[in-house]
């Protein structure tokens, strides 16, 4: 289940407000002793988070599926997806529904049941903990997650049914400008940089792949190898662009690979201010990654 985007922030009643974690989304499943990590896209992670997967292993229920995003927290207890992917701070679960449990499908029960399944199911465990409810009121919940630095909020209606895709049951508001966007291509390398100088990003606008930037920042020499080497085998000839961007000397890629990336803001003209590399997702698929409405 899939949140969908909004502008602004708001309150409505009987909705609930948690904090929006800045992780890889991932579904835990338990059957006996054995645990599985799954992310979006049906990739097993049990394997790069064997600490959590023990976490889950020891919960008391014979079968078990629970949802929630692996998180990395920085000093103030802020989560950072660029933590998390480089292995810079311990991973841990923050788990926010139950949907399956000792044999019973909870997914069309509304989500305060689940909640409370879900509470009574993971109690307090190491490296696993119940996602952060935030104030009542979505409007004060907002600025308490934008006092605290959170990613944003994630607002929920609590008569929902779990559902498989997104939808507006479940509201995402921002509070970091930090977004997923297609890795298109690549510029030369130039001066004391190896590898390549830049990359190229873009996002899809109603069936149409469009240029947002590019970012030339956040790269260590090791990432930049290694992204480079993953680049090889995607070169393509012609720009994936609708709007391609009047660049020299441009590799263009196809476009496959999603990268996360911190900004600035959006400009008048649909690009990123300041954008900022950091790191490679393979929890979403390309086309997945959708042009956000830019601030008015």
């Amino acid at each position: 289940m899939l949140p969908t985007l909004v502008q602004e922030p708001f309150h409505r009643a009987g909705w609930a407000y948690e904090e929006k974690y800045d992780g890889d989304r991932i579904l835990a499943y338990k059957e006996g002793a054995t645990v599985h990590l799954l992310s979006r896209n049906a990739k097993d992670h049990t394997a790069m988070f064997p600490k959590i997967a023990a976490a889950v292993g020891t919960l008391p229920s014979r079968t078990l599926l629970l949802d929630g995003e692996v998180v990395a927290f920085d000093r103030r207890r802020i989560s950072r997806f660029q933590l998390l992917q480089q292995g810079q701070a311990e991973a841990s679960y923050a788990v926010f529904d139950c949907l399956y449990r000792n044999g019973r499908d909870l997914r069309r029960e509304p989500l305060v049941g689940r909640r409370e399944t879900l509470e009574t199911a993971v109690g307090d465990r190491d490296r696993i903990f119940l996602a952060q409810r935030l104030a009542e009121n979505g409007l004060a919940a907002y600025q308490a997650a934008k006092r605290k630095g959170y990613e944003g909020v994630v607002a929920k209606d609590l008569s929902s049914q779990y559902i498989e895709k997104r939808t507006t049951k479940w509201l995402k508001v921002k509070v970091r400008q930090e977004d997923e966007f297609v890795i298109i291509g690549y510029t030369a390398a130039s001066g004391h940089r190896r590898y390549f100088g830049a990359l190229l990003l873009g996002a899809h606008d109603h069936g149409t792949l469009r240029y947002v930037g590019k970012v030339g920042t956040g790269f260590s020499e090791s990432r930049l190898a290694s992204l480079y080497e993953t680049f090889q085998r995607l070169v393509r000839k012609a720009s994936p662009l609708v709007d391609p961007p009047h660049e020299r000397g441009v590799t263009w890629l196809a476009p496959r690979l999603v990268a996360q990336i911190a900004f600035e803001e959006w400009t008048a003209d649909r690009k990123l201010r300041q954008p900022a590399f950091l790191g490679l997702r393979d929890d979403k698929k390309a086309t997945e990654v959708v042009m956000p409405e830019a601030p008015a």
